[in-house]
């Protein structure tokens, strides 16, 4: 039953702009599934459903996406963030970052498929990037000037 109803719930919010938890509670005793206000509230955290603002000013429920270049995208984003600077010394670039983020902005380019990438280090505000040789360092940190 919860199953089900979690993936009604998944539906309704794909095809319809729900602001509300009675909205939904709504729509899915509609849809012939009839549930609580505590057990959407359940189902909406278990979901990780999320508010957006939608074109109209309103805020409606939504699910987060999941898939693998949705989570690049974001560690791409958390790299743009936290990276205050960079500098090429050979096959390493040394990658400084806003306090603690060094580990998140090694974890971002771990995940970003990069040609040469040897390895990462992160301490707490910097980060070592070890290349395979310094033609591919360069290269990175022109990368990085260019999405920066």
């Amino acid at each position: 039953m919860k199953d089900t109803r979690q993936k009604k719930i998944l539906e309704i919010i794909a095809a319809n702009d729900i602001e509300t938890q009675n909205q939904l509670i709504e729509a899915l005793a509609e849809a012939g599934i009839k549930s609580t206000q505590a057990t959407i509230s359940r189902d909406i955290k278990e979901l990780r459903l999320i508010k957006e603002l939608t074109h109209y000013g309103s805020y409606r429920y939504s699910a987060p996406a999941i898939g693998e270049d949705d989570q690049i995208r974001k560690l791409s984003n958390i790299f743009k963030e936290c990276v205050t600077s960079y500098v090429c010394a050979q096959n390493i670039v040394v990658i400084k970052t806003l306090p603690g983020l060094a580990p998140a902005a090694c974890a971002a380019l771990d995940k970003m498929d990069i040609e040469n990438l040897a390895g990462t280090l992160a301490g707490d505000d910097t980060a070592f990037i070890a290349m395979m040789d310094n033609v591919s360092a360069e290269r990175f940190c022109i990368e990085i000037d260019q999405n920066l």
